[in-house]
């Protein structure tokens, strides 16, 4: 079962050692609840996943005590460092280049080479963030596909059983999610509007770039060939469960490990010496529908 427990000292000090320990913890934003789990721990992110059911594996926006933190973690160019002084902390994610020596796990950007950042305003938020020391990736606490949670009722009606903690600090003041704004280079671009105002044109890629887009993810540039139990000579195996190969996403059939693993290891074949990458059969049920999901997508783009 799941615990609620209200806003207080206690009560974040308990949420931060869940987040420490690995686990994704619900807790109030300005916007909506969110289920914040620690960036740079790849299996706390996979676990928001299970969590929520998500189907794809989107990127998350990460969340920051400060505007120094943020750009411990993405490139903030001036056209990004000025909205950030503007609307932060408050409901403005920004999509910035990736750091390389961010560490941040690759399943929070998808594999991507930028990552949304955001400083939250709120109190619990900043409190379990300032408790944490770590970045929290956090979207919405509810199961994917249903209205977002702005009460830590509707929390529990969505994931009562699939996390531990809701830290309740009543109804979230906004309501909808934060605007989001691409400030990667050249003009900026509206990808997601919200409550902060911003003078961009709406603007998107071919890649994903922030949460609900449904472009095509990172791709390797090699071909890659699915369900396979034995690689030609040629192909660089990933294996799953009984199928070894070359590298593992879980040897145990464990699809948390596999979630946490995923971006990694395809970007290793990728820079393997062997033309060809293929992968082991992954179960399609829990986790392994978004693993089978984000393969699919890869295994259908050829640059």
């Amino acid at each position: 079962m799941t615990r609620v427990a209200p806003f207080s000292d206690d009560a974040i000090g308990e949420a931060a050692e869940l987040v420490r320990s690995g686990e994704p913890v619900a807790i109030a934003t300005e916007t909506v609840y969110g289920l914040a789990a620690d960036a740079t721990n790849a299996a706390a992110v996979a676990r928001i996943y299970e969590a929520k059911g998500r189907p794809r594996f989107n990127p998350l926006i990460v969340h920051v005590p400060d505007l120094g933190a943020a750009g411990r973690i993405g490139e903030l160019g001036p056209e990004a460092l000025e909205l950030a002084r503007q609307h932060w902390p408050g409901p403005l994610t920004l999509v910035v280049p990736l750091k390389a020596d961010a560490g941040i796990a690759s399943l929070v950007t998808a594999g991507l080479a930028t990552i949304a950042l955001r400083v939250p305003s709120h109190r619990a938020m900043q409190a379990l963030l300032r408790a944490t020391g770590r970045p929290l990736a956090a979207p919405s606490a509810n199961a994917s596909g249903s209205i977002s949670p702005t009460r830590a009722e509707h929390v529990l009606q969505s994931l009562d059983g699939k996390i531990e903690l809701i830290v309740d600090d009543g109804p979230c003041g906004r309501g909808i999610e934060s605007t989001i704004v691409a400030a990667t280079g050249g003009a900026l671009r509206l990808l997601r509007p919200g409550p902060i105002l911003v003078d961009a044109p709406a603007g998107f890629g071919e890649a994903i770039e922030s949460p609900g887009q449904l472009q095509s993810h990172y791709a390797p540039s090699k071909p890659l060939r699915l369900e396979v139990i034995e690689a030609a000579s040629d192909e660089y195996l990933i294996g799953f469960g009984p199928v070894a190969g070359d590298s593992s996403l879980s040897r145990s059939g464990d699809s948390v490990e596999a979630a946490a693993r995923l971006f990694d290891l395809l970007h290793f074949a990728d820079m393997s010496p062997k033309p060809r990458i293929a992968v082991a059969p992954v179960p399609g049920e829990g986790l392994g529908i978004a693993i089978n999901d984000r393969l699919r997508r890869a295994a259908g783009r050829r640059d």
